[in-house]
């Protein structure tokens, strides 16, 4: 079993920013990918951003040029780099590791972005 811990959600005003973390309670150096999804109300839990074992990452078109993910290995941690928030962007957001053995959830950490 594997414990994914989001940290980093809050408040924030239009064009302000944030940073999610995501610490991982294996090590992450061997996955398939760990990715940042979100769910707003009343909508499809939805993918952000991720990012494979060799470094490739991948962007919701809704995201490109403002969000930025990336991990550290030593410290099992992913990160979302959220910058030029909209409203829009308020959802609970969600890590998720693959390995080639399954898929795993954290527990989701809300971003609401409001004046």
């Amino acid at each position: 079993q594997v414990q994914l811990v989001e940290s980093g959600g809050g408040l924030v005003q239009p064009g302000g920013s944030l940073r999610l973390s995501c610490v991982a309670s294996r090590s992450i150096f061997d996955i398939v990918s760990m990715g940042w999804y979100r769910q707003a109300p009343g909508k499809q839990r939805e993918l952000v951003a991720s990012i494979t074992s060799g470094g490739t990452t991948n962007y919701a078109e809704s995201v490109k040029g403002r969000f930025t993910i990336s991990r550290d290995n030593d410290r099992n941690t992913v990160y979302l780099q959220m910058n030029s928030l909209k409203p829009d962007d308020t959802a609970v957001y969600y890590c998720n590791l693959r390995l080639i053995s399954g898929s795993y959830w954290g527990q989701g950490t809300q971003v609401t972005v409001s004046s």
